[in-house]
């Protein structure tokens, strides 16, 4: 059974976790990029605002327990950070893909799920999302909850279960929502680009005040 972890630690994990798949070139992290992501208004729910203090004594508690590790790349001066979740709980990539999503943006349906995990894992279908989510609901210590439906909605949605159990009231966003259209994906996808744009600059940044405090 994994011991809870708190919300820093997951949204510290889930933003390690996507941008692994989406900046490889600036993974593993530095710790400003880092916070950066996790900080980031688009794909978040929810929003948070964490300092570098926050994300590091996180980091601590998460490499003690062997979710994620600091290491120097051969290419930068500054330490960097993966994280080793995804190893240590042995997920194949399309599982680790719902549990990243789960884990930046709250409980969701299938449908939503397929949708926010296209540039992660590309899912054949809803039913793809479906048989992975009940992969990771039947693990002998379960990573996913289905949860019980809630007034106004019309489709189950799916918790992570890195936290402990989920407060079933919180359980996501209600049917008055409409759903998806191409003009929101399209503005999701723009807001995506600038929120990766703002990480490789702090990136950038971070490294040249490492190589100027050198002279």
């Amino acid at each position: 059974m994994i011991d809870p972890l708190n919300a820093v630690a997951v949204r510290v994990l889930g933003s390690l976790m996507e941008k692994e798949v989406t900046t490889p070139d600036n993974y593993p992290l530095t710790l400003n990029a880092l916070t950066g992501a996790c900080n980031q208004t688009s794909n978040r729910d929810p929003v948070m605002s964490l300092d570098e203090v926050d994300v590091q004594r996180s980091l601590d508690g998460l490499a003690a327990r062997g979710f994620a590790r600091a290491l120097h790349r051969s290419d930068s001066r500054v330490l960097r950070y993966r994280q080793t979740l995804s190893e240590a709980l042995h997920l194949h990539a399309p599982e680790a893909a719902v549990m990243c999503v789960l884990m930046l943006r709250g409980p969701q349906t299938a449908g939503e799920i397929r949708t926010r995990t296209g540039r992660l894992f590309e899912f054949r279908d809803v039913p793809h999302v479906e048989v992975t989510l009940q992969s990771l609901a039947s693990l002998s210590d379960p990573l996913v909850v289905q949860l019980p439906r809630q007034p106004g909605q019309k489709e189950q949605r799916y918790a992570h279960l890195l936290s402990g159990e989920p407060v079933f009231a919180e359980a996501g966003p209600t049917s008055h929502e409409s759903p998806s259209s191409p003009a929101r994906d399209r503005i999701a996808a723009l807001e995506d680009a600038v929120a990766e744009l703002r990480t490789e600059l702090a990136t950038v940044r971070e490294e040249l005040e490492a190589f100027k405090r050198q002279f």
